[in-house]
């Protein structure tokens, strides 16, 4: 066996940033073999990364960038398993490269970042996933604006509105991001859950003890406050004003919500 300095040792270990035993390991398997090293470590590192891929991953970042005449974002989630890798410069280094791709090719984009994103995943020992990317192109005069919710930057929100002021559309992110609605309209509920949330209420003992002749408007009304309030954003109660629905406030402006994207990383 080749005998291995510290000083080669080092030098895998710089070009790398794979642990120093793991860059011993590679040498002496390859007998000083610094090119034959990096493609061993990149290889085991890989095979790391595919094996962590079950593991949940709960932190991360949530980042977006926007242009400047807001006819355009970009918006990626990137995972990983504990708090301390998400605030690892490499890993905040790989989620911007993440933002960059997408920004510049459109979602899939980061399928080009999948070594790289391996072999990080075996440098730093955590499951590390792109969560969710998307990209927004405004229409008809329409603005996009976003969100994240610091200080953790798990939770991000981005979103095409027509109409209203910037501080209108940033509040509306906010909103989304506290509030997590599913859909913009009534008219963008599938009527298949709309029927089912029906079977559900009608079927329910609440209902099923009030008088016959007056369960349907019981149920029309639990629908409008516990599935429409709890899931359409216009129907939201406004989290910055709770005397008002995300509608009225979107009318007092001429606003109109016309597609929204929220990402959030949690276990």
């Amino acid at each position: 066996m080749a005998e291995i300095s510290a000083a080669l040792v080092k030098e895998l270990r710089d070009r790398t940033g794979a642990p120093m035993m793991d860059c011993k390991r590679a040498l002496q398997e390859t007998n000083g073999d610094m090119d034959a090293a990096v493609r061993v470590l990149r290889e085991k590192g890989m095979a790391g990364a595919a094996k962590r891929a079950d593991r949940a991953t709960p932190e991360g970042k949530v980042g977006y960038r926007l242009a400047e005449d807001g006819r355009r974002g970009t918006m990626v989630a990137v995972g990983c398993e504990t708090e301390p890798v998400s605030n690892n410069d490499e890993f905040l280094a790989f989620a911007k490269k993440v933002l960059e791709v997408v920004e510049a090719n459109g979602p899939g984009a980061e399928q080009k970042l999948e070594e790289e994103r391996a072999q990080l995943s075996g440098k730093l020992g955590e499951n590390i996933t792109v969560a969710g990317t998307t990209r927004f192109e405004a229409v008809n005069g329409a603005r996009i604006s976003a969100y994240a919710h610091p200080p953790r930057n798990k939770i991000g929100v981005m979103l095409q509105l027509r109409g209203g002021s910037e501080d209108l559309a940033r509040k509306v992110a906010m909103h989304i991001a506290a509030m997590r609605p599913r859909w913009i309209g009534r008219d963008d509920v599938p009527e298949s859950d709309v029927v089912q949330e029906c079977e559900i209420f009608l079927g329910s003992d609440e209902v099923q003890s009030k008088p016959e002749q007056a369960r349907d408007k019981i149920v029309e009304g639990m629908l409008n406050k516990r599935f429409f309030g709890a899931n359409v954003l216009v129907d939201q109660e406004w989290i910055h004003d709770s005397g008002k629905k995300v509608g009225d406030a979107l009318a007092e402006e001429n606003a109109e919500v016309l597609e929204f994207e929220r990402f959030e990383l949690s276990s």
